[in-house]
């Protein structure tokens, strides 16, 4: 059951991966699966589908979704001058040798395949920038950019990178190639037009060729076996002879060392071999004479010595004629497909060789129409429980005369060679899973790295913040204390003052309470601000109950009617004037003469200082 539905679940990734193609022109068929399974359902969690059919069916309701599932599949991963080291080596080693085996003028022919937003493409600019001067690179160097990720080339052709994504540059570098451009540095202009930028899949597209360097850095790792041999088959054609092939940390060339060899494996630099590549050599056509005479029993002779020579081959071989009668049985054929030398003679597609285990009988027309032969590796033949690998070899047999007068069928025990292979294979592509799980592992570091970075940076910025306003606080503390000393001080002053206030207070209320005569001071509108106790004694109306009181509308035993002509007077001369005698009653009913002295009130403008006593006998004073 287990089984069944791990087989569903594959088919139905393999119909994801053609619909992707099919659809974007994405063709994800050469990656490795177990890479692919990780990130689609990384893809898959984060947008809460849960099986292959229900994300097509999200793919094809909402076009967004095509990005955002490529940005997760096409991790771009790159910088300035990454793996110093091996850049190092390139500018002292091989972009040297580059130069010299070309001519003054001749064209350098530079590739960066799977260059994600252009940090290494740019870097191989400057790199040659440096090596030949800028005049002679503007005019001799070409280089070119490729990846299958749209968005990241849009990056790549802007050619605008952030300052920290500068950071791993010198400075004098960063000063001579970029220019700032706002928030962000632009790279050179004549410069960028020696760049090209392009969308490239190098496991369908044609390759670039006659390139003097070919730089391909922790791109292949993501493709299996197949697609990297293709791959480099097309990166092979891509190079010219002698030309360089730079790849990443975790990648290397197993199978070539025919096409490339080592120039340092340490920095994962190859140069491509003289030759071609895709040589097939063909035997030559066997002549058949034809003898006659009296050499018959010479030729019965050689007859006999030659089948026995044939019959004691090798390799298990069968030979069948023109008209497609089987002509001749080796004793390995015999022995190995169960066949008799009563099969001579026999039609060859009444043999159970003829079809199993491949079709030999379309083989044989087509070797025999082409005159070529034809091959094939490793088709699988089973003999119960044993399983067995053969590569099949059908060549046509020409006579004299230019046509095919027979063919044989050679068969090749490869059984040991295949499950070798496959060994390798799968040994190979576990080392692989591990290089795959270490660059993850590296990836996830990474990005943890920068994390963590990010938030020293933040925690060191919202400390400075911290400081800065603690250093705020202590100088607003500062000017608080300050404010406070000079409140306190003019608080103290003002107590002294308000003590010293109170004490005149309370003098100039004695000396007004000890005057033997009614004292009343009035304010420019009348109003009585003071009425001493013996005015108190003397009319019967306490302090409190005439302050604040129009003097000439209080009734008590004094005509205060007739004192308006003194009061105005005194106003208005702001003299002394009075004293003017009136007749007035007490507050016990006692009649008595009461003088009226008014006087202006010093630093009240209007105010008076009415004084009341009464008159002494024998005065000279007479009332108005």
């Amino acid at each position: 059951m287990v089984d069944a539905l791990h087989e569903e679940t594959d088919e139905e990734l393999e119909q994801l991966l053609d619909f992707l193609r099919d659809a974007r022109g994405f063709d994800f068929t050469g990656y490795k699966r177990s890479t692919l399974v990780r990130r689609i359902r990384k893809r898959m969690a984060d947008a809460g589908v849960d099986t292959y059919d229900e994300y097509r069916d999200r793919l094809e309701a909402d076009a967004d979704e095509f990005g955002v599932l490529f940005n997760t599949i096409l991790i771009n991963v790159t910088s300035f001058f990454r793996d110093p080291d091996a850049w190092s080596f390139m500018q002292r080693e091989v972009v040297p040798e580059v130069l010299a085996a070309l001519e003054d003028e001749e064209e350098v022919r530079v590739w960066s395949a799977g260059c994600s937003s252009g940090e290494e493409t740019y870097s191989l600019a400057m790199m040659f920038a440096e090596a030949l001067g800028l005049d002679d690179c503007l005019r001799r160097v070409k280089i070119y950019g490729t990846d299958v990720d749209e968005e990241a080339l849009r990056d790549a052709r802007s050619g605008l990178y952030t300052a920290r994504s500068l950071e791993s540059l010198p400075a004098e570098l960063r000063e001579k190639y970029f220019e700032q451009n706002g928030a962000q540095f632009s790279f050179r202009p004549d410069l960028r037009r020696r760049v090209i930028f392009g969308r490239h899949d190098i496991t369908r597209d044609a390759p670039i060729s006659r390139l003097d360097l070919l730089v391909c850095r922790n791109t292949l790792m993501y493709f299996n076996v197949e697609a990297q041999t293709q791959i480099m088959d097309r990166f092979h054609f891509a190079v010219k002879e002698g030309g360089y092939l730079l790849l990443g940390k975790a990648e290397m060339l197993l199978n070539d060392a025919e096409r490339f060899e080592v120039v340092s494996m340490r920095q994962r630099v190859f140069r491509r071999r003289p030759g071609e590549s895709g040589l097939h050599l063909h035997p030559a056509p066997l002549k058949v004479r034809t003898l006659t005479g009296a050499v018959q029993t010479s030729l019965a002779r050689s007859r006999q010595l030659r089948d026995l020579i044939l019959d004691a081959g090798n390799a298990p071989s069968v030979a069948v004629d023109s008209d497609g009668t089987v002509v001749q049985i080796n004793n390995h054929a015999r022995m190995q497909f169960g066949l008799t030398p009563n099969d001579i003679g026999r039609p060859f597609q009444d043999l159970e060789i003829s079809y199993r285990p491949v079709e030999l009988r379309s083989l044989i027309a087509e070797a025999t129409h082409e005159r070529r032969t034809m091959r094939v590796n490793g088709a699988e033949r089973r003999v119960g429980d044993d399983v067995h690998f053969l590569d099949i070899v059908v060549q046509p047999l020409i006579s004299s005369a230019g046509s095919v007068a027979a063919t044989t069928i050679t068969f090749t025990d490869v059984t040991a060679i295949t499950q070798l292979k496959a060994e390798v294979k799968r040994v190979r592509e576990e080392l692989e899973t591990a290089y795959e799980e270490l660059q993850s592992t590296n990836e996830e570091l990474e990005t943890t790295n920068e994390e963590l970075q990010s938030s020293i940076e933040e925690l060191e910025t919202t400390n400075e913040e911290l400081q800065s306003t603690n250093e705020e606080l202590e100088t607003t503390n500062e000017e608080l204390q300050s404010g406070n000393e000079e409140l306190e001080t003019m608080n103290e002053e003002m107590r002294t003052r308000s003590e010293e206030l109170d004490e005149a207070r309370a003098f100039l209320e004695g000396v007004v309470s000890s005057i033997a005569a009614g004292v009343v001071v009035l304010d420019a509108e009348m109003r009585v601000r003071t009425w001493n106790r013996f005015a108190s004694d003397q009319w019967g109306l306490r302090a409190d109950e005439v302050t604040n009181e129009n003097f000439f509308s209080l009734d008590f035993g004094l005509p205060t009617s007739e004192l308006r002509p003194l009061v105005t007077k005194c106003v208005e001369s702001g003299k002394r004037t009075g004293p003017l005698a009136v007749e007035a009653v007490s507050r016990i009913g006692r009649k008595l003469l009461c003088e009226v002295t008014c006087s202006p009130f010093d630093g009240h403008n209007g105010g008076v200082v009415l004084l009341m006593e009464e008159s002494r006998p024998g005065s000279d004073e007479k009332r108005r």
